[in-house]
């Protein structure tokens, strides 16, 4: 699973190492730029605060880093918008069917205080003149994951940049019922 998710990022980033022809030089740009640790250190993170359940959708959502951004897109394959991507993860990841809009997302989700933000938890933007235009999950240490916009790909951003901190419309939590939640 560690050799997808340094694919992914290499993919990501293009870096220019996938030229080379050792083995080691995919994560060698990584290891230098400091992500193979801090991605590592995320997943620590979100496994000592999170249950299972969070954990394994983080990583999951991880493992998609670098997919495109598509209008629409509700899949790997052919790549997300922001609510498809959140859609996607949490029907593969727990079993739990989201509706398909951000904003839509949002009111089918219980307000928390962005204080009690936990990994898996949602959160919401105004990047559109409009609230709740954007979402992504929070994955730990005040950053979150999404599919940005045309031209993008899935990535990890930090909520407290100032860009992401004028536009926070708030937090939710998915209540994730039993019946619902794969083993």
């Amino acid at each position: 699973m560690r050799w997808i998710l340094f694919l992914s990022l290499a993919a990501a980033l293009n870096l220019p190492a996938w030229s080379s022809p050792t083995e080691e030089a995919p994560t060698a740009g990584l290891a230098e730029r400091g992500l193979v640790s801090q991605i590592g250190t995320q997943l620590s993170a979100v496994k000592d605060k999170a249950g299972d359940q969070a954990a394994g959708m983080v990583e999951q959502a991880m493992g998609l880093l670098g997919v495109p951004y598509r209008r629409g897109g509700s899949s790997e394959s052919t790549g997300f918008d922001c609510s498809g991507f959140v859609r996607h993860l949490y029907e593969k990841s727990v079993g739990q069917i989201l509706p398909r809009r951000a904003v839509d997302q949002a009111s089918a989700t219980e307000v928390i205080d962005r204080e009690e933000l936990k990994p898996g938890d949602l959160v919401f933007f105004n990047t559109m003149r409009r609230a709740f235009s954007h979402v992504g999950i929070y994955v730990g240490d005040g950053k979150f994951i999404h599919a940005p916009r045309a031209g993008k790909a899935v990535n990890v951003e930090d909520m407290r940049s100032a860009y992401w901190q004028k536009r926070f419309n708030g937090a939710r939590r998915v209540p994730v019922s039993s019946d619902n939640a794969k083993p």
